[in-house]
């Protein structure tokens, strides 16, 4: 079962109206413990979801770290996409396979088969040796249904047909979907090509040491936003810069919804919590979900 959080409204709304005090305080209680009985329901607005999956428990970007995450009662999992040279969406954060399996080894370069000869979980702990490099289709098999699927796509717009050549072969449900990219031509490729799929833009942020001015400034995100056409922000979870007024600025230009990576420390949790993030991507979502829960 699952519940959105409109339901959830409705249901306060409509059982918490008694005629006394009392009466509303006990509904209250029982709505709060039916809610936190049912499994996938989010204990708050936002989404936990693991980054690469359970990637601090588990070698990233493999099917054990995603199904170490669903074990973690994540919300949804993030997985990074290249495409091989065969044409093969695989699942891999660098462009080489050099730091998850000790081979140099262009990923574009490669085919499906020649990145299947490595193996990329030993680096991790010598119980996950023999992982392989996943599919974008390994990946989408172990999403339960209800759960989030964010699609990372680590390249250009030149992916993107490869991408809607897997969602119409698959047929996952759309709803599940997000996709995210750091760069706001693939972000416009895929508003413009799987339009019916939500789509977020990435940016992360670098300070001048000489000025100690941060960049992109406000405006610039407000531009980006625009310029690729993205339904809501990915905000790299900086407490420097990113703060209720610059949120109450970016909402004011348009922003409709935003998510924070990555975020491993309880404190900072609740911090962006407060701030009304749709979404903490984090490397430890059992973690992070506990404290929150506290």
């Amino acid at each position: 079962m699952h519940l959105s959080k409109p339901v959830f409204v409705a249901v306060f709304s409509e059982h918490t109206q008694g005629p006394d005090e009392s009466y509303r305080m006990k509904s209250l209680f029982a709505i709060m413990g039916l809610l936190f009985s049912i499994g996938n329901v989010p204990a708050f607005s936002q989404i936990i979801v693991g980054h690469r999956g359970a990637s601090f428990d588990a070698p990233e970007n493999t099917l054990s770290a995603f199904k170490a995450a669903w074990d973690q009662n994540a919300d949804g999992i993030e997985a990074d996409f290249y495409v091989t040279k065969d044409g093969h969406l695989v699942c891999i954060h660098d462009a080489n396979a050099l730091r998850t399996t000790g081979y140099q080894c262009e990923v574009a370069d490669s085919t499906l088969t020649e990145l299947r000869q490595y193996e990329y979980g030993a680096w991790k702990d010598p119980k996950f040796r023999g992982e392989a490099i996943p599919t974008f289709a390994d990946v989408l098999a172990v999403v339960p249904s209800g759960k989030r699927f964010v699609i990372e796509l680590k390249t250009g717009p030149e992916i993107v047909p490869f991408l809607k050549t897997e969602l119409d072969r698959l047929k996952p449900e759309t709803e599940q979907l997000l996709i995210i990219a750091f760069k706001k031509e693939t972000i416009a490729a895929c508003k413009e090509t799987l339009p019916h799929i939500k789509a977020h833009w990435l940016t992360g942020y670098k300070q001048d040491k000489r000025t100690g001015a941060w960049t992109p400034s406000p405006d610039e995100v407000i531009a980006g936003l625009r310029q690729s056409k993205a339904d809501g922000l990915g905000l790299q979870g900086n407490l420097d810069i990113v703060n209720a007024a610059l949120i109450e600025h970016l909402r004011a230009h348009g922003l409709k919804e935003f998510h924070i990576w990555t975020i491993d420390l309880p404190d900072e949790a609740r911090y962006f919590r407060e701030l009304g993030a749709m979404g903490i991507t984090t490397n430890r979502p059992g973690f992070i979900r506990e404290q929150l829960m506290e």
